[in-house]
């Protein structure tokens, strides 16, 4: 730059020289050449004519050429055209008046060579300053400009290059430029504008006067620069001024110079130091500076940024660094005040070095309310992609204060501390995501995330109370641990992502792996896969909430309200249409699963899958409680009677449409199982159905077909089902905890039932049964031996005996089910020694039993032989109470209703009749009055029915509960504990053909009502 400017101040000295000598010239070639020799002769550069050259002569002495070159040493240009003007008079006096040089449409290349001047770095070691030189060319100047006064120097339309030595060019295109320095007593003024790399600058200078500057003494020195687009946002315009010296050594000094940024003003003190490698030094100080300015500024050129999102990265690369490489430089700037914005900060120090293309800058220090900051930074911007490394520590810094520090704002508030490294290469997004690499930690405290699209502010909030962040290098996953709390619940979180794969381009590919585990104490979720900024995830995933129902409502969400315990592990591939699972666990109020399957995400949500269960019990899915939490609660003090009513919430069916197989080692409802079986569970508009073919069952088979419907205003349920060759004893027990019949069963059924609890739903139970039992048993009492001991059971009373039982080879009912309740009229029971027939009923809703049989039984134990007749006496056998514990006992009192008949079956038991003189007890005729009486007397009250007739309890246990007492029917817990028989021995029944043998004494112990009339007879 220094030889253009040499180059320009002798084009001054050729126009004025061409002026004179000119007119003398005869040939306008031979003019040309001649003016060209001696230029360059005088210049020591290359200098051609090689356009025309007028001359005028009115009003001025002028003179134009065109076409001009020239070529010195690091300089080559081409001019359009140059043009010069001097006044006539100053021609004969001692100072000549030069009107304008102009230089028009200029083509100017600098070229970086080494300069022979002696580094003023190097003369100014050791702190003195050396003279100038011989042949300083600013004396020629000043010797100059004290003979010339000059209007007007222009340059317009003009390009300059910059080269440096490895061919790398910095342009400025559009130059204009003005100087004007009409009197070297006078004031110097410059003013150029240029483009360069799409930013507009405007300079003007101004030294007054000139002569001081020349000689080296102080002068007053202005200038100013303006940009259009702003260096910075909210920063325009930048203005300096100060007395400005030119030192010996070549160097130009500033003291007690001011500089503005905008509306702010600092002091300035610097040095300049022209030189193979120029110098700058500056010291900058501030007792309070106000960049509010600025910061409003940047947060709107973000906005604009925001705006243009989508449109093509321009590489910038490392141009804007280059002119750095060209000087060296030493600023420091402090500052005791500084506010940006709501932010203050203070004590402020900053130092930036530049030697040799390698840039240090160092924040000692700033204080932003509680918290500080201090950093550093190296940059090495000689080679043709600068790079960079630095350091950052904080403490105690306010999230959304340093985020309006950087023009931002975050929806966070909370204190950061940090201790950071970095490092990257070049200028450019691009270059930065595939370089970069940061080592170090950082932790917030109290932080609080605002989250948008929540109306109630305490689901907007979320807070950590310690939020740890670890980064041991790029290269290594990012490592984010710490606890998070909404809405009253806190939870543990621990997150890997490798920050490289982040930055980098496969972000858009969808390529992040991550790590998290996030723990609280209602759920667990736990991810390992890779995931990506759009919204999709692949990889294995863990999650289990003990109370789901609860956890969604936490969330703000529903759907769920029978399902309280889930969880998932498995692999899943999800993105924004849907979710896929392969070898996956599920878990579903406790029914485990496994498989694959889909679920694809609208409304309604349709899901596809294939899933393998060791028990699939669905009325555990549809929210109600397993067995061994009823057992459970029983244990805990719960009734033991019915199961509780509990909600049957099947809403859920309304929402999904799904075609699920379904391979089950076992499949049922409640206790009761069917398995292995294999087929489909399928829903659709808010009805399941689920077709079971032909499975073992019990050591049966069963076939049915259950349908589910959720699509009304409260759930049904229907089953239609076949069972054959099925083992009654278990089946009952597991169904209706049931433990009286034992027999292989056929049986079909066809029931439907609706309600929003299970209790609604046993209500309105209806449809049909019809049921058959083979080769079973009836537990709990022998009817036949009930018949061949009446004579004992008469002394003893009867005791349930679970123990005993009546065989039977068939027994068979149809039932017609209403409102939960099952009504047979046509039991029906066929046995070796006993036949019965017999009506009742089986309350579901009142868990419930109430079956009256009437039994007939052959006369001799030894053969099966006729029936008894048992018209006008007959012993019904009574099954009332719960299904649990139903109490089966003979209903005795029918022998008060016929004395004859009861006479009679007497004898042919073995009653001795005649000696207990009973045909007048039981008719009322004898001398003690009736049956009636004596037993009234026996249990010392009369009998409480309205027909002064007995009730079964008085006969057989000596009396009947009072009124309004339960009977009794269990032991503690629930369960039914059976009465052992009584060890008292029964009397031998004599058999026809067999004579009458001595009858046991009896026991002492009670007997009953009819013990207590037996000794009053005897």
């Amino acid at each position: 730059m220094r030889g253009f400017f040499l180059c320009l101040l002798a084009l001054g000295v050729f126009i004025a020289v061409s002026l004179v000598v000119l007119p003398s010239f005869v040939s306008s070639d031979w003019m040309r050449a001649e003016l060209a020799r001696q230029l360059s002769s005088a210049t020591g550069s290359s200098i051609a004519l090689n356009g025309p050259v007028r001359l005028s002569v009115v009003p001025h002495l002028a003179v134009v050429a065109e076409d001009v070159s020239l070529d010195a040493e690091g300089v080559t240009a081409k001019i359009g055209e140059i043009a010069g003007s001097v006044t006539f008079p100053s021609l004969w006096s001692d100072r000549l008046h030069v009107r304008e040089v102009r230089l028009a449409r200029p083509d100017i290349t600098v070229r970086q060579t080494p300069d022979t001047t002696t580094d003023a770095a190097a003369e100014t070691q050791g702190g003195g300053q050396t003279q100038a030189k011989a042949g300083d060319p600013l004396a020629v100047l000043v010797a100059f400009l004290e003979r010339s006064a000059i209007d007007s120097i222009s340059i317009t339309e003009g390009t300059l290059r910059q080269e440096d030595a490895a061919g790398a060019a910095q342009v400025l295109t559009d130059l204009d430029l003005t100087l004007a320095v009409p009197d070297i007593d006078g004031e110097l003024s410059l003013s150029a504008g240029a483009g360069v790399e799409g930013r507009r600058y405007e300079v003007t200078l101004t030294v007054s006067p000139l002569r001081p500057l020349l000689e080296r003494k102080p002068a007053e020195l202005s200038f100013s620069l303006e940009a259009d687009p702003a260096l910075s946002p909210g920063l325009a315009e930048l203005k300096a001024s100060g007395q400005v010296a030119l030192n010996a050594n070549g160097s130009y000094q500033i003291r007690g110079g001011k500089l503005l940024l905008g509306e702010e003003a600092l002091g300035l003190d610097a040095l300049f130091i022209p030189g193979s490698r120029p110098r700058f030094l500056a010291d900058l100080n501030a007792d309070r500076l106000d960049f509010s300015a600025f910061v409003e500024g940047s947060t709107a050129a973000s906005s604009q940024s925001a705006g243009q999102t989508g449109q093509s990265e321009t590489p910038t690369g490392s141009a804007g660094l280059e002119a750095l490489a060209g000087f060296d430089a030493d600023i420091s700037a402090n500052v005791a005040a500084l506010t940006l914005g709501d932010i203050s900060a203070s004590d402020v120090a900053l130092t930036a070095t530049l030697k040799d293309g390698l840039l240090t800058t160092r924040l000692d220090h700033l204080g932003i309310d509680a918290g500080n900051v201090a950093a550093n930074l190296v940059a090495d911007i000689r080679d043709d992609e600068p790079t960079f490394q630095g350091r950052v520590v904080s403490k105690g810094l306010d999230i959304s204060r340093l985020a309006a520090l950087a023009g931002q704002s975050v929806p966070l508030a909370g204190t950061l501390t940090m201790d950071t490294g970095f490092a990257f290469r070049g200028l450019s997004a691009s270059a930065l995501r595939k370089t970069i690499n940061v080592t170090g930690s950082a932790s917030l405290r109290d932080a609080t995330f605002t989250v948008p699209g929540f109306a109630d502010p305490s689901a907007s909030e979320v807070k950590a109370r310690t939020l740890a962040l670890k980064i041991d290098g790029l290269a290594k996953p990012l490592r984010l641990a710490g606890n998070l709390s909404w809405r009253g619940k806190s939870a543990d979180v621990d997150l890997q992502v490798p920050i490289h794969d982040l930055l980098s381009a496969k972000s858009g590919a969808g390529e992040i792996p991550l790590k998290l585990d996030l723990r609280m104490k209602e759920a667990t979720l736990a991810l390992d896969g890779k995931a990506a900024l759009a919204g999709s995830y692949a990889g294995k995933a863990s999650f289990a909430a003990a109370d789901l129902r609860s956890l969604l409502a936490w969330v703000g969400q529903g759907g769920a309200d029978s399902v309280d315990q889930f969880a998932f592990n498995g692999n899943v591939n999800a993105g924004p249409e849907g979710v896929a699972f392969q070898k996956a666990t599920i878990s579903v109020n406790g029914v485990e699963g496994s498989g694959n399957g889909a679920v694809q995400l609208g409304v309604p949500l349709k899901i596809s899958g294939a899933l393998h269960f060791k028990e699939l019990d669905l009325a555990r899915l549809a929210g109600a409680p397993s067995a061994a939490q009823r057992s459970k609660a029983k244990g805990s003090g719960g009734a033991s009677g019915s199961a509780p009513d509990v909600p049957l919430d099947l809403s859920s069916l309304r929402s999904i449409d799904a075609s699920i197989k379904v391979d089950a080692e076992k499949l049922g409802y409640g206790r009761v199982f069917a398995g292995p079986v294999a087929t489909t569970i399928a829903v659709s508009e808010g009805v399941a159905s689920l077709d079971v073919p032909e499975s073992p069952f019990y050591g049966g088979q069963v076939a049915a077909s259950l349908r589910a419907d959720a699509s009304g205003s409260e759930p049904s349920i229907a089953l239609k089902a076949s069972i054959s060759g099925a083992s009654s004893a278990p089946l009952l027990t597991d169904l209706a905890n049931f433990k009286h019949l034992e027999g292989a069963l056929q049986a079909q059924f066809d029931i439907a039932g609706a309600g929003s609890t299970t209790g609604a739903l046993k209500r309105s139970l209806a449809g049909s049964a019809n049921v058959r039992f083979s080769d079973g048993a009836i537990r709990g009492i022998d009817v036949a031996d009930v018949y061949n001991n009446l004579v004992g059971l008469m002394s003893s009373g009867f005791k349930q005996n679970e123990n005993k039982a009546t065989g039977f080879t068939e027994l068979g009912a149809s039932f017609v089910i209403e409102n939960g309740v099952a009504r047979t009229e046509d039991i029906k029971l066929i046995g070796p020694l006993v036949r019965m027939s017999g009506s009742g009923e089986a309350n579901v809703p009142d868990d419930q039993l109430n079956f009256r049989l009437d039994p007939r039984v052959v006369a001799s134990l030894q053969g099966q032989g006729a029936d008894i007749a048992t018209e006008g006496i007959g012993v019904p056998v009574m099954v009332e109470g719960s299904f649990a514990a139903p109490r089966i006992y003979p209903d005795l009192s029918g022998l008060l209703k016929n004395p004859d008949a009861a006479l009679a079956t007497l004898k042919k038991f073995g009653l001795p009749a005649d000696k207990l003189r009973l045909d007048e007890l039981l008719s009322g005729e004898g001398k003690k009055g009736a049956i009636r009486d004596i037993i009234s007397g026996a249990i010392g009250k009369p009998p409480k029915d309205q027909d002064n007739e007995l009730s079964i309890e008085e006969i057989i246990g000596g009396g009947a509960p009072e009124s309004g007492e339960a009977p009794p029917t269990s032991a503690a817990g629930g369960e039914a504990t059976p009465d052992v028989a009584t060890e008292q021995p029964a009397p031998e029944v004599v058999q026809p053909s067999q004579q009458q043998q001595p009858q046991a004494e009896p026991s002492k112990q009670e007997g009953g009502t009819l013990g207590k009339l037996f000794e009053f007879l005897q």
